[in-house]
């Protein structure tokens, strides 16, 4: 049974929302990428040391969509969206103020329940509230706040660290709680969760637990997509510098058109899931980043590694951008909130050995070919797994049942 689109009103407020929300808190996870060596020197540390930071961010994620998943399906996605843009707001102006490394590394973690919170609440309430026949290009708009987050850090990093150093740029982290009153004055509740939201916290962990087939799939499929994104993303600046012998500036101008890529390809291959389906279109960017792979690692001269690294973005996170709309869409209404956040985050988790397993291949062999390889095994096994599992492409919200993989 369809129902009508009153969701949809008001659906550009929420979108705005969940994409500032992203781009926001990528950009702060970013910032410790681009400013590794200069707080690693601050704190008299070495760069594997201020590196575990990440990891700890990383781990700490699905505490925050386990968190503030929750909470969106119990009390609405407003609220907890709010609670968690002003909570990583204030961690993250903490990280700038962090007098030594022990408080650094405890922020960060925190950061991580932060980040982990905002993504999964921001893109229920965003796709239960944008039109279903836009559904997939308007999913390609949200995913790719977070290539905008990295572009957004990189950018900055190049104007503000030789000048100022990094702690100044976690206080610009702190804008995000700006956002929470944006999202309390202009964003409606999701009309979806109003009808659908169970009525006790047993009622709610009762529909949990009995999609866990669902949960299953989309942990396998968000732990190959994660695969996909980190292994192509974490270890490339490394590549940068010492494949090619790049300087600071130089990584961070090719990795900001790369993302300049990733952003295009979310939104081109988002609307391109409207018409010809999620799952195809997510199969066809991967199989096309796999025929990109030797631009991309073995390009012949600098141009062509522009060109490599901007193509490979493009696809990777043109099957990304489709993500949104497709956990959405294959969660039922009343866990929402829940099932595709919590899913993607542990995803993140299981596949955060990625970048370990690329330099291990390195120290057998040249960069180049360590990430070639490791490339080419997961986009293969991402599209499998992806062509794998069902869809359903621009139904709309409200009480239709979902398809569960057998």
């Amino acid at each position: 049974m369809k129902h009508s689109d009153n969701s949809s009103e008001g659906h550009g407020a929420a979108l705005f929302a969940g994409f500032l929300g992203w781009t926001l808190d990528a950009f702060d996870f970013f910032l410790v990428v681009v400013t590794l060596t200069a707080i690693a020197k601050e704190f008299h540390r070495t760069d594997k040391e201020i590196a575990l930071s990440l990891a700890l961010t990383l781990g700490f994620r699905p505490v925050g969509a386990f968190i503030f998943g929750l909470l969106a399906d119990r009390y609405g996605r407003r609220l907890p969206l709010m609670l968690d843009l002003i909570f990583y707001s204030i961690i993250e102006v903490l990280s700038g103020l962090a007098p030594n490394y022990a408080t650094f590394m405890v922020l960060r973690a925190l950061f991580g329940i932060g980040m982990g919170g905002e993504w999964g609440v921001g893109a229920s309430l965003a796709m239960e509230k944008v039109p279903p026949k836009l559904r997939g290009v308007l999913s390609g708009l949200l995913q790719e706040g977070y290539a905008a987050g990295y572009l957004l850090a990189a950018v900055c990093s190049i104007i503000i660290l030789p000048r100022w150093g990094w702690r100044p740029l976690f206080f610009i982290g702190g804008l995000p709680a700006l956002l929470a009153f944006f999202v309390r004055y202009r964003v409606k509740e999701s009309e979806v969760w109003e009808r659908t939201r169970h009525e006790s916290w047993r009622h709610l962990a009762r529909g949990i637990v009995s999609n866990w087939k669902l949960f299953l799939y989309l942990l396998l499929l968000m732990m190959m997509m994660n695969f996909i994104s980190h292994g192509t993303q974490d270890m490339y600046p490394t590549f940068l510098e010492r494949y090619w012998h790049f300087g600071p500036t130089q990584r961070l101008t090719v990795t900001a058109i790369s993302m300049i890529g990733a952003v295009s390809g979310g939104i081109l291959f988002g609307l391109l899931s409207d018409r010809f389906g999620r799952r195809r279109s997510m199969v066809i960017a991967l199989i096309i980043a796999i025929l990109v792979v030797p631009l991309w690692a073995f390009a012949p001269s600098l141009t062509f590694l522009i060109v490599g690294a901007f193509l490979m973005q493009f696809m990777v996170q043109g099957a990304w951008g489709i993500i949104p709309a497709h956990l959405s869409e294959l969660s039922p209404d009343s866990v929402r909130g829940f099932l595709p956040g919590f899913a993607y985050q542990c995803g993140v988790l299981l596949a955060g050995s990625v970048a370990y397993i690329e330099a291990l291949f390195a120290e057998r062999m040249s960069y180049a070919m360590a990430m070639s390889l490791t490339a080419v095994t997961v986009f293969a096994i991402g599209a499998v797994v992806t062509a794998m599992g069902h869809e359903q492409r621009g139904i709309h919200f409200g009480g239709e049942p979902t398809i569960v993989p057998e």
